[in-house]
């Protein structure tokens, strides 16, 4: 059996996997979700991959499961942990060196300026978006303007997780950076950018799947 070390996006609580970290534990793995330091003006990436590392010490095969801007923190972590597997939903895929600014222009995406019901919440059932509120944070600048962890992409089976009806990062555009960046093809699940809220059950189940299709295997 595995574990899974889910990594949230930017704000970095870990409540946002709290609906998939109890379908993995009852297939019978291990599971941890990572609170990350996102509000703090002096905890960056190098910062939150040494909490990675520390949630994850001691493991002997690492799944890292990685939101959005988590991506960036997950590739960091490839060379401290046995990182067996990456899965990337709705990711940043990181290029080495870049850093989550660069990563707009350098994909070709606008950062928008649409509400947060509009582009995150819309899918996912209003009795969590109202318990998700205390959890809510804004990410400090600091992680904006540091490189990624990384010099290249680690020799480690990647699959890439698109959910259908994302409205930050639509799917033909997360189709388009995955096949320009790791030459592969996403896995669509349904669900928005908060698939892990919104539809718990299939995350899981595609969290669980074996590497292909659709994956990155050395």
């Amino acid at each position: 059996m595995s574990t899974f070390v889910l990594i949230p996006g930017a704000g970095g609580a870990a409540w946002y996997w709290h609906r998939v970290v109890p379908l993995l534990t009852a297939a019978g793995h291990t599971a941890i979700a990572v609170d990350l330091p996102g509000a703090s003006p002096t905890a960056g990436l190098r910062e939150y991959e040494a909490f990675v590392a520390v949630a994850a010490a001691g493991e002997a095969r690492v799944v890292l499961v990685a939101q959005s801007m988590g991506a960036f923190t997950a590739l960091g972590c490839c060379d401290r942990l046995p990182v067996e597997r990456l899965v990337l939903l709705n990711a940043m895929l990181p290029a080495p060196g870049e850093t989550p600014g660069q990563w707009w222009s350098n994909t070709s995406w606008p950062e928008t300026d649409d509400d947060l019901a509009t582009l995150f919440l819309h899918d996912v059932p209003e009795q969590i978006a109202a318990a998700g509120a205390e959890h809510q944070r804004e990410e400090a600048d600091i992680a904006f303007i540091q490189p990624s962890g990384f010099s290249r992409w680690p020799d480690v089976p990647t699959t890439v997780l698109a959910g259908r009806d994302d409205r930050f990062f639509p799917l033909d555009f997360q189709a388009r950076v995955a096949r320009e960046r790791l030459g592969v093809e996403v896995v669509p699940v349904p669900g928005g950018h908060l698939a892990a809220l919104s539809q718990p059950e299939a995350v899981a189940e595609a969290i669980l799947a074996p590497a292909y299709p659709g994956a990155r295997v050395p």
